[in-house]
């Protein structure tokens, strides 16, 4: 049996311990489940949809740790460290504190092996989810939350029976393993639903497709605009907002720290999903105010201080790219803006760069660590094909190429002056790079004091 002594060491095993990276369905790893007897006695929050998800996640976490609460948060993918992507209590669980929990699932796995055949596999998000998912468990916690990594219906958080589900969005992507229309993909991501429970859609145009499902099953469905929504108000010194739903109002709240247009939207469907677990998880409008102000997440439009401005956000699909348009627009003058950008060979490449071009004055496009990244020969010709440079008739504008995220920042930060602004999007693995690259010159700065 395979008991690796670091978590390196495992995460490495597990990259090519199954045959695909991707196999969608619940009977491999619901075997595993029962093996452990995985269950929890507290609330399990699953969060779901094509965006907004891990801040989703990220705000119910803060307003449940500022009442007082113990908490567990999975998010996925993660940016730097593996150990992101579990959280308790607000901090990030160290390699020697998943390393049993690694093993528990490897020995459950085990243990399913007949003579003669091969035990089961597992993908590197299945074994990786049910090891914090018993981690969680053993620790007695009053609350977890769960992302949801791809769709719903055959995620791996979904064997989990969720007492509220909540869906962020719903647009197309990860279409080759969802539909090619949102009718398709809304049933997937419906698949988290359960019967007689809370279930949380915060798309302000929902399918009709994840209404009738919701309806079909007997979950208690809870629609943006029809059963709770947000208003804004001015007030004194910074704009204020409202949640107003099914039976409470929480008035005169701050902004969430998160910076950007769909904040407000996430935020409400947490308040949603808190409201209708309130019997369980009572929370006060202070506990909430707090949550608001003290939730961060890196990469969501996330603004680095000093000069030029630096933007990182993970968006890599046409409806996030559309939010960071806004986003961009909402952020005042800037003589150029450049942007540092790297995706999949699998996305809506077009659709991103259509949202985005006309924010965009320089383009550094860059390859990625990963085989199913788009070199940046490919994305130099989507730009072209776009019309980027002839749309624009600016002589200035341009297109460079390279190898790495962190080449591609250095450029910008060259080229760019002090009033310029660099935009790093296109995929969590361009915004990790230059986050890494950021912090091993933070390092060798401080070396050298």
């Amino acid at each position: 049996m395979p008991v690796f002594s670091t978590l390196d060491a495992w995460l490495t095993h597990l990259e090519s311990a199954h045959p695909v990276g991707i196999d969608m369905g619940l009977a491999r790893i619901g075997r595993v489940r029962d093996a452990l007897s995985l269950n929890f006695a507290c609330p399990v929050i699953t969060v779901g949809g094509t965006n907004g998800k891990g801040s989703t996640c990220a705000v119910l976490e803060a307003i449940l740790l500022a009442a007082g609460y113990t908490v567990g948060c999975h998010t996925s993918p993660h940016l730097l460290s593996f150990n992101e992507r579990a959280r308790v209590n607000g901090q990030m669980v160290s390699d020697d504190e998943l390393l049993p929990h690694f093993a528990a699932v490897e020995a459950a796995r085990l243990s399913l092996s007949e003579p003669g055949s091969e035990p089961v596999t597992l993908t590197y998000f299945e074994f990786t989810t049910l090891a914090i998912m018993h981690l969680f468990a053993s620790r007695g916690l009053d609350a977890v939350i769960f992302e949801v990594g791809l769709g719903g219906r055959l995620d791996a958080v979904n064997l989990l029976d969720t007492d509220c589900a909540i869906i962020t969005s719903i647009d197309l992507d990860h279409t080759e393993y969802l539909g090619d229309t949102r009718e398709l993909i809304a049933v997937e991501k419906a698949g988290i639903f359960r019967a007689g429970k809370p279930a949380i859609c915060a798309d302000p145009l929902p399918p009709q497709t994840l209404i009738d499902y919701a309806q079909g099953i007997g979950a208690q469905l809870w629609l943006f605009g029809r059963d709770f929504r947000y208003e804004g108000q001015a007030g004194s010194e910074r704009q204020q907002w409202s949640y107003l739903g099914p039976t409470m109002r929480r008035s005169a709240l701050a902004y969430p720290a998160l910076r950007g247009a769909n904040q407000l939207l996430n935020a409400t469907a947490a308040l949603a999903g808190l409201e209708a677990l309130r019997e369980r998880l009572p929370v006060s409008a202070q506990d909430i105010r707090l949550g608001l102000a003290r939730v961060e997440l890196p990469g969501r439009f996330q603004v680095l201080p000093g000069r030029p401005s630096v933007v990182l956000d993970v968006g890599h699909n046409p409806h996030a790219a559309a939010v960071l348009a806004q986003n961009l627009g909402n952020m005042g003058f800037f003589p150029y803006t450049y942007a540092v950008f790297g995706a999949m060979r699998d996305k809506d490449l077009a659709g991103v760069i259509a949202h985005l071009k006309d924010e965009i004055d320089h383009w550094c496009v860059t390859g990625l660590d990963t085989p199913r990244a788009a070199s940046a020969a490919e994305l130099e010709a989507a730009l072209h094909a776009a019309g980027v440079i002839p749309e624009r008739g600016d002589p200035d504008s341009s297109i460079t190429t390279f190898s790495a995220p962190a080449e591609a920042f250095q450029n910008a930060l060259r080229r760019a002056s002090e009033n310029d602004r660099i935009v790093v999007f296109g995929s969590f693995h361009t915004v990790a790079g230059v986050m890494a690259y950021r912090h091993s010159q933070s390092r060798s700065h401080i070396k050298s004091d």
